[in-house]
């Protein structure tokens, strides 16, 4: 079991400084009968409860909440007190959870909440549990003003307060061995495993980010206040679409120039990109320089074991980055690298293939990314690398098909501007589902392809000694795929 942490306690861990609301008690005839002695429902002893835990804890309620800095972002930021009656959810703790969410809407900044609740107050009824309806229509209006949420779950995290301010945040980080999870301890199956209702066991089923150490989690909810900053203020991006260098072009020669903004120079794009709400321009190319000659150099280029993966790209492009991580469907996969880097002063969401077939969990991952990245104003970029989508019975299972789907439509629909780069294998529509429309590009030792050569030989009837030349009759190499207007160019080495 972690540390409980009081509620200030857990505010000094992560902010510069607070200012704490006083929240006006509100008027009318059911909030007189809310804040009678014994609550809205007349439970027998519940005034002293409550008494008895304001002189405990030093709160009046179980929810704290105010202006903060955090590494010297603005937000709000909501704290439960765990000792106040289990930190659970009452009519006054609501009223103060609303004033936070649409404060932060109003003004802008990111909500932060560090959350430690058993779940809604027995003691106040239905009136209580009714209070998770009035925290999800405050957290889809901050969604509408495309504001970050950001949870970190504390010990325990259970119930109500996790089924809304913890789950529906864009960000979920936790605690090391935080108990997290919707049943509670005292109302599991007897024969339930403890282990797993742990923040361990919810990263492993892909419901939260990251586990962070309390040492540690200034700097990480920093790191999520500063990217969400980033997005809303659209920080400095080059007017030309990014950084200057060598590019083939598809002939397999070479020039020199800028990556412009997709559809040529036209004032308005170029203006965007000045605000910093054009596309990022794609990472220089790491692995082989030259092109391949004939379409099965290309396919071996892009299989070699020592060729530059998604890390080495993640590593080179971002001087900063943190991950996001699952599904939020109880899925994980190991594969697909998502989360947010800084670039260039710009926060960028990343989605990226590590070369290996893709999980439906992790095509449902990179569209919750690509999802997020539109409401908080990112740009985003992402890494193909595939032999293509994982097509055993479990994936079938799974919902392969629908996860690719819902892909294909996130970048499709992408409300922010998309940049994407083939590093190694494009293996048929489990890859395109992360390629930018009309921005996508390529590196030299890439390819890209409806189906792989072998495959395709198989399907032909063809004997092995041709797979080859099929790999040359696909066109699938990267110079082919510019002449085919299939990607916009082919990225070089850095200079």
């Amino acid at each position: 079991m972690a540390d409980r942490l009081s509620a200030r306690a857990a505010i000094a861990l992560i902010c510069d400084d607070f200012t704490e609301t006083v929240p006006v008690e509100r008027q009318g005839a059911l909030d007189e009968q809310q804040n009678a002695p014994d609550g809205p429902i007349g439970w027998e002893g519940y005034g002293a409860q409550r008494a008895a835990a304001a002189r405990r804890t030093g709160s009046t309620e179980s929810v704290v909440y105010g202006d903060a800095t955090v590494g010297g972002r603005a937000c709000v930021v909501i704290s439960f007190e765990f000792g106040f009656l289990g930190g659970s959810l009452s009519s006054r703790a609501g009223d103060r959870l609303e004033a936070a969410y649409d404060r932060a809407r109003e003004l802008g900044r990111p909500l932060v909440s560090l959350i430690a609740t058993g779940g809604s107050r027995m003691q106040e009824g239905m009136i209580a549990l009714t209070q998770l309806q009035r925290v999800a229509a405050a957290s889809v209006r901050l969604r509408a003003a495309g504001v970050a949420q950001i949870a970190v779950l504390r010990d325990p995290t259970t119930g109500g307060g996790w089924a809304t301010l913890g789950a529906g945040a864009d960000v979920i980080l936790a605690l090391p061995s935080a108990q997290v999870g919707f049943a509670g301890s005292r109302v599991r199956p007897l024969d339930a495993d403890p282990s797993a209702y742990t923040a361990e066991a919810q990263l492993a089923a892909g419901q939260i980010d990251e586990i962070v150490a309390p040492e540690d989690l200034r700097e990480a909810v920093s790191f999520w206040a500063a990217a969400a900053a980033a997005g809303d203020s659209g920080t400095r991006f080059d007017a030309t679409g990014g950084d200057t260098g060598t590019r083939f072009d598809g002939a397999g020669g070479e020039h020199s120039g800028t990556v412009e903004p997709p559809g040529g120079s036209g004032r308005a794009e170029a203006e965007g990109a000045a605000s910093g709400s054009g596309p990022v321009p794609p990472p220089f190319a790491l692995g082989a320089p030259s092109l391949p000659r004939t379409g099965w150099d290309a396919v071996t280029q892009a299989r070699a074991p020592g060729r530059p993966h998604a890390r080495a790209y993640l590593d080179a492009y971002f001087g900063r980055r943190r991950t996001l991580s699952g599904d939020r469907c109880g899925g994980v996969d190991p594969g697909m690298l998502c989360g947010v880097g800084m670039h260039d002063g710009r926060a960028v969401a990343f989605v990226a293939q590590c070369g290996t077939a893709t999980l439906p969990a992790g095509y449902r991952t990179a569209a919750r990314v690509v999802h997020m990245a539109g409401r908080l104003g990112l740009p985003a970029l992402t890494l193909i690398d595939t032999p293509g989508a994982a097509n055993d019975a479990a994936a079938e299972r799974s919902g392969a098909g629908a996860a690719i789907a819902e892909l294909f439509a996130a970048v499709a629909g992408a409300r922010t501007p998309v940049t994407s780069l083939l590093v190694g294998e494009g293996g048929s529509g489990g890859a395109l589902a992360l390629a930018a429309p009309g921005n996508t590009w390529a590196t030299p030792d890439s390819y890209f392809s409806v189906i792989a050569p072998e495959l395709a030989a198989a399907i032909l009837k063809r004997r092995p000694e041709q797979v080859p030349g099929t790999a040359d009759q696909l066109r699938l190499r990267p110079q082919d795929l510019v002449e085919l207007g299939v990607v916009r160019g082919i990225v070089a080495p850095q200079e």
